[in-house]
Formats: structure tokens, sequence, C-alpha cells
């Protein structure tokens, strides 16, 4: 396989390992995640590998009594609200068997949980299998934690999108005074660029810390190394922390491919070129086309407006995902089966 085509398979490969487990499952998956699996088949897919319900990943939903086995698919840290979410779920349900996915990589749960020393095998996942099986009410059912990076939406084969980390925004100067607000004052940074992953939030660290850890696994699903280059101060952090990722390094010693991956701060280019008072077309159609409800690389299209048909009081309005909305007759449009 070439490296081209394997980039292009990585986001249904990942999601491959989750469906592998589906079968006879009640499926909970947040919304992070929902969007990445609408662009890699959508929840046909996950009915087509045998799951019997799909669900969205709150305390208000649950497993019925005939459905003993629940499988989870989030994009965020086994602790806090999603740990409280997945006991609700649990307690309100008969689960004999549950298995949990996350994107984020068990060696960002180590530092999450102030663990800064190497560990054998994966005690915060096998820690956290022996809570689900508490909740779940017997310690002999079976419980599984996995780590799977399906954070990336294959919109064509030429581009992937990852609307996981779309809220990851490059560091601007008012961040700068947060920063050496907290520092002493001998120690504050004179400029964006000196400044350091450590001192970050904790928060910011775990998103950039999980982007390195999604690319590095790409990369090495490819046979890739990699040659980086950064353009702004929050690109050379993600840059960095690729750099240092310690999976990283064995995998540039003996990787055949070779690829360039380029990070840009995108800061100077967000109002876009059109812009104009707030009143250009870009931002017009922007208005018109609604994203869809927990997405930020799709919208939502009004299929009533494409058509010939006249609304009336009693009509309802068809709103579809915009990729799908074809205005011309395409076959297979966009690669989607």
């Amino acid at each position: 396989m070439l490296p081209t085509e394997g980039f292009t398979c990585f986001p249904g490969q990942m999601w491959d390992r989750v469906l592998s487990k589906v079968k006879k499952a009640v499926v909970f998956i947040d919304d992070k995640c929902a969007e990445s699996l609408h662009w890699n088949g959508g929840a046909t897919r996950v009915f087509e590998a045998g799951a019997r319900n799909l669900k969205q990943f709150s305390s208000f939903e649950a497993g019925g009594e005939n459905e003993p086995k629940a499988v989870f698919v989030v994009s965020t840290l086994l602790k806090g609200i999603t740990a409280d979410i997945i006991q609700d779920i649990v307690g309100l349900s008969h689960f004999q068997y549950c298995v949990v996915f996350t994107t984020v990589a068990h060696s960002i749960h180590l530092l999450a949980n102030n663990v800064t020393v190497e560990l054998e095998g994966n005690p915060v996942f096998e820690q956290f299998e022996d809570k689900l099986c508490e909740w779940m009410g017997d310690v002999n059912y079976t419980a599984e934690v996995m780590h799977a990076p399906v954070v990336f939406a294959l919109v064509s084969p030429q581009l992937l999108l990852a609307p996981t980390f779309a809220h990851l925004f490059p560091l601007l100067p008012r961040d700068l005074e947060t920063i050496n607000i907290k520092r002493p004052e001998k120690k504050r940074f004179g400029c964006l660029t000196d400044v350091d992953l450590r001192s970050l939030t904790p928060e910011l660290q775990i998103e950039i810390k999980s982007l390195a850890s999604a690319v590095n696994s790409m990369f090495e699903s490819t046979s890739t190394r990699e040659e980086s280059f950064a353009l702004g101060p929050m690109s050379r952090l993600i840059a960095g922390e690729l750099a240092n990722h310690p999976q990283a390094k064995n995998r540039r010693k003996t990787a055949p491919n070779k690829a360039s991956i380029v990070f840009i701060d995108r800061t100077l280019d967000l109002t876009g070129a059109a812009g104009h008072h707030g009143d250009s077309l870009v931002e017009k159609i922007l208005t018109v086309l609604q994203p869809l409800p927990g997405h930020t690389t799709d919208v939502q299209v009004d299929m009533l407006e494409l058509t010939n048909l006249q609304r009336t009081p009693d009509s309802q309005t068809t709103l579809a995902p915009g990729c799908l909305a074809q205005t011309q007759k395409t076959k297979n449009p966009l690669g989607f089966h």
C-alpha cells in the first residue's frame, strides 16, 4: 500500500477497531466521535457491524433489559464528568459486558493523574475496568478499556480533518498576559515564542499532547517518518510534542516512508479575504447553513428549499447533512458508500 493510500485508510481502520466490538451491543458515543463516525460510514456502518442500538453519550440514556452489552466511544479522559456519565448509564442498565474506547492515549491518562514515571501495562485502563465491573454489580462480569484514535474525518481522498480538535486555538497576546500573571516577575515570558508547554494550563497541555499522539498514530500506521515544520507559537509546541513523543523516536529510526508535515497558526487569515464590516458573502452563507448539532465540519440543509414543492403550514422540514445535499445526480459523491 502506498503511503498516501495509508493516510486515506487510517480513519476507517481505527473505526474498524471499534466496530469489531459492537456486535450485539448498545453503543454510546459522544458528539466529537459521532462527527468522526459521520464521515467514516455513519450509523449504518455501526448497525452493519451488528450493534443493537446507537445512543448519545448522556446520563439520560441507558440500555434495555435485553441489552447485556455496551460499548462506549468517547473523546475525553476517563475521569471527571466522563466517568460520571458512564457510571450513570451503567447504573441504569443491566450490562454484563462493557467496552470503553477513548481517543486519549494511556500515556496521557498517566500525565492527567500526575504519574511521571513509565509503568508496565495500562494501569489506568485496568483500574477503570475494575470500576466498570463494580458499577455493573459483579466483579465476574467483563470489562475492557482501550485506546482508539478515531479523531479524523475523511472528507475526500486528499483531505483529512480533525474535528475533535476544532476548538484548539492558537495562542494570542492576551494569552501571554494570562500566563505571565501566574509566574514570578523575573521568569515571565517576553513573547509568545518563548512560551513552553509546561507553562500552559493542564487542559491545554492534554489537548496538545492528544493531537500529537493522534498524528503519531497515523504515521505509525503508515510506517512514515516525518520532517516537521512549524509557523507560530502554538504550532511550534505541537511539532515539538510530536518530535518528543516516545513512540515517535523509535518509529523514525525504522520507518521506510517519509513525509513532511507543516503546522500553521491560522490567526492572520481567520476573517477571510472577503470579510468586510461583517457583511461579506461568506458570512451570509454561514448564517444560512447552520451546523449540524454537535458538528464543526458539516452543515444541515433544508432539502425543501432544493425542490419545487410549495411550503404549506403543515409541511415538515427535512434536514440533511450538507455533504449529502447534492443538487446534481452524482454517483457516490465524496466517495461515500
